[in-house]
């Protein structure tokens, strides 16, 4: 048996950037800030750590006011690892976290929509995910 499933919390380095797939899907992306921390001779420090996060269809529509640089957001969801051959050849991959629920530091959560937008503009039954 396996266990995909991560709960991340930070701030957004960065506004979130809402694009479309060929097939006209939307994609949420954004970089969450997580800190660890490290200890460095008699003393603590913070050392962040970058997380990139995707949401998929409606929801990401739905959300994408809302996520802007420092924005504080906690993210459960799951691994996973996407691998592609660039121009010249080279193999890459980047593991990411497909969101599966998003909650605000203010207290918007994924599955009770912010005001003015619907449930049914929320979830998306068609996400291949």
């Amino acid at each position: 048996m396996s266990i995909n499933s991560v709960t991340i919390s930070g701030n957004l380095g960065r506004d979130a950037e809402l694009r479309a797939t060929k097939s006209g899907m939307q994609v949420l992306g954004f970089s969450v800030c997580a800190n660890s921390r490290v200890k460095r001779g008699d003393s603590w420090e913070d050392k962040p750590n970058w997380v990139d996060v995707s949401i998929f269809g409606k929801r990401a529509e739905s959300v994408a006011k809302y996520l802007t640089k420092g924005t504080h957001v906690t993210i459960h969801g799951r691994l996973n690892q996407r691998t592609w051959e660039t121009d010249d050849g080279q193999r890459r991959s980047k593991l990411e976290v497909i969101a599966d629920d998003i909650d605000f530091s203010g207290g918007v959560r994924s599955d009770s929509a912010p005001s003015g937008v619907s449930e049914q503009d929320y979830y998306d039954e068609d996400c291949p995910f």
